[in-house]
């Protein structure tokens, strides 16, 4: 079996890749390997398509290849919030939640993933046209085996962009150089109220693999939370995986990385959270109407999510 992430050198995929790289995959009797598919979208093209099993990505991004929610299901969250990273380039000397340093600026972002960006700015009074902002692709971040996050920083630092929207390893990297300033961190309390629940980092899987296999579908909600349970016992497993998949440099910072993130691994996934995502999703323009809990997650594995 496959399971597509959209980012590989990055913590926010990270519970998806420590379930396959430290054996709990295996453990659950799933042979389960890692496929990297950039931009997310086409991940869950690939899922829609029987080319991969599972997808490891932002939740919305489902409603790239099955609109209205049809034909997938949420199965569990990897982690809890909205976990991308706006970073400006330091010349800027933006503080901590100016928002207004965007204006006039040039922003790199995911396909998909700039939705939440967009959604975040409006929400906080920023008119897109009007103030100039300019939202857009990272120059080079498109083909196989790119990471984003790695890609933004290093356009950051080459002042290809002005700012990006990514993930925690893309910020700690730019940070780390000296090329960049965390303005939001949305999962730790920055940006406009309700922006927390735009998404989140999920496991989703088709209808038709749950109503044909539900073992199979119950053995991955398993496998991850076994997962997040051995790195909240021992975060220091997560060196394991980062050595096996990463950079010398990067698998260097995922320990710190993930200790970070270790509050937010919850596989729940509640009907406030859906409710919040909807509204999102509705305001961005990808689907209509009112879209039913049980509609978008598998109900049927919420006992596992705290087993």
């Amino acid at each position: 079996m496959k399971i597509a992430v959209p980012d590989m050198i990055s913590n926010s995929y990270f519970p998806a890749e420590a379930a396959v790289e430290l054996g709990f995959f295996r453990e659950q009797g799933l042979d389960v390997t890692l496929e990297m598919i950039f931009p997310v979208d086409k991940a869950y093209m690939a899922l829609r398509d029987g080319a991969v099993d599972f997808v490891g990505g932002s939740a919305h991004s489902a409603l790239a290849a099955f609109p209205q929610w049809d034909g997938v299901k949420l199965i569990c969250a990897q982690a809890q919030g909205m976990y991308w990273f706006l970073v400006m380039h330091k010349d800027f000397a933006a503080t901590r939640g100016d928002v207004g340093v965007v204006k006039g600026r040039s922003i790199g972002a995911a396909p998909w993933v700039e939705m939440g960006l967009r959604r975040l700015l409006i929400a906080a009074g920023i008119d897109l046209q009007r103030d100039g902002v300019k939202i857009a692709p990272v120059p080079g971040a498109v083909g196989a085996g790119v990471n984003f996050g790695l890609t933004a920083a290093k356009a950051l630092e080459e002042r290809k962009i002005d700012g990006f929207w990514a993930n925690g390893m893309g910020a700690e990297v730019a940070v780390r150089r000296g090329v960049g300033t965390v303005v939001l961190d949305v999962r730790r309390g920055d940006g406009p109220h309700g922006c927390f629940d735009y998404t989140m980092a999920s496991i989703a899987t088709t209808q038709r693999l749950i109503d044909k296999s539900p073992e199979v579908a119950a053995a991955a909600v398993r496998a991850i939370v076994k997962t997040q349970n051995a790195l909240k016992k021992n975060v220091a497993r997560a060196a394991e995986v980062g050595r096996k998949l990463f950079p010398p440099a990067e698998a260097e910072l995922i320990v710190e990385l993930i200790r970070r993130d270790l509050p937010y691994y919850d596989a729940a996934i509640s009907e406030s959270f859906v409710a919040g995502m909807n509204r999102f999703a509705r305001g961005a323009g990808i689907l209509s109407g009112d879209v039913a809990y049980e509609k978008v997650v598998a109900i049927q594995f919420r006992s596992l999510w705290n087993a």
